[in-house]
Order: structure tokens, then C-alpha cells, then sequence
């Protein structure tokens, strides 16, 4: 499975509006990069987050979820609490092509930091914001910046299309807009 460079990520998002908005460089000026680079797309998070909380004290159930258990902070920056977790959305709205698998890996800035970005992957034909999972690991808490930095995209091809994409069976997720919840 190749990995996509930045002339097609560049070509998919300019005529194809695979990422919107796109930024065709890194932007660097005074905050954690984002942009296209070499091999993948450095992504930003929005000024929309979603901060765990106990004030509630409610069961974290991924089949029945209370948003009870979150606190939101739609702010231009977010502490996340000593050893506790937040979501956020991306600033870049997606469409991702029937051949090509998206893998998601944090930036090193806020790796060596102790925070910690998960993302599933993003399946041949999902579009939509992607829901960022945001772990601070450290016993300190720890500071998020909105519209810069936070993760990279690596774009992969397949040596085929699948038989049946994330659109063709009507995903969950399909084309999601703003803090996604967990569905059943």
C-alpha cells in the first residue's frame, strides 16, 4: 500500500476538495505547524472542545453515552486535567477518495509534551470533520491550542477500491459535523 505524496494530496485537495481548507505549505509563524508536508497533511484542531468531567459522576457507556461527561470549551485554547482526556474537531472538513485509507499520527510537539492524539482511521469515501481524541498522560494539566497543530494525516492507496466503501454502507459517522459522540 503506497503512501500518497504531496503533489496528489495537493492536486486531490485543490480540484477534488479532499481537504477544505487546505493549506498548500506549513505555516509555522509563532505556532505549532500545520499545512501540507512531504508525505502527509498536518491538521488543526477547532476552538471546539469537549473536556471530561466527574462533576456528574455518570458511567462513560459507549452504548449509551451521557454527554453529561463532558464540560464544553469553545475556546481559542483548552486544559485538558492531569491524566484525562478531551475531543475536539478538526478545522479541515475531509472527503477521502474510494482508493485511499487515512492513518492519523500525533505531532511530535505534543508528543514530547505527554499528549497523546487518537484517531480511527478515515475509510475510502468518508467525508466530514474529524473527532480528535486527546489524552493527557502527564500528572500536570495540560494546554491545547485551537487553529494550530495537532496531528498528521498519512494518505495511503490501495491496490484496489474496496467492494463496499464507508458512504456505501451508510457509516455512522458519514459526513459529521462539529464534536462527534460516540453512536451505537
Amino acid at each position: 500500500m503506497p503512501i500518497r505524496s504531496d503533489h496528489w494530496i495537493q492536486k486531490m485537495s485543490e480540484e477534488h476538495g479532499m481537504i477544505e481548507p487546505f493549506e498548500a505549505g506549513q505555516v509555522r509563524d509563532g505556532c505549532i505547524s500545520y499545512g501540507l508536508s512531504s508525505y502527509g497533511y498536518d491538521i488543526r484542531v477547532a476552538p471546539d472542545f469537549k473536556v471530561f468531567t466527574n462533576v456528574h459522576n455518570v458511567i462513560v457507556d459507549p452504548k449509551d453515552f451521557d454527554d453529561r461527561s463532558f464540560v464544553d470549551i469553545p475556546e481559542d485554547s483548552c486544559i485538558i486535567p492531569p491524566n484525562s482526556f478531551a475531543l475536539g474537531r478538526t478545522v479541515e472538513y475531509f472527503r477521502i477518495p474510494r482508493d485511499t485509507l487515512v492513518v492519523c499520527v500525533g505531532k511530535s510537539t505534543y508528543a514530547r509534551c505527554g499528549i497523546i492524539v487518537n484517531v480511527t482511521p478515515l475509510e475510502p469515501t468518508w467525508c466530514g470533520h474529524l473527532t480528535l481524541e486527546i489524552s493527557n498522560t502527564t500528572p500536570l494539566p495540560a494546554k491545547i491550542y485551537a487553529n494550530e497543530g495537532i496531528a498528521q494525516l498519512l494518505f495511503l492507496q490501495g491496490d484496489r477500491e474496496p467492494r463496499v466503501a464507508y458512504a456505501d454502507r451508510k457509516g455512522k459517522y458519514q459526513d459529521q459535523k462539529g464534536v462527534t459522540l460516540p453512536k451505537l
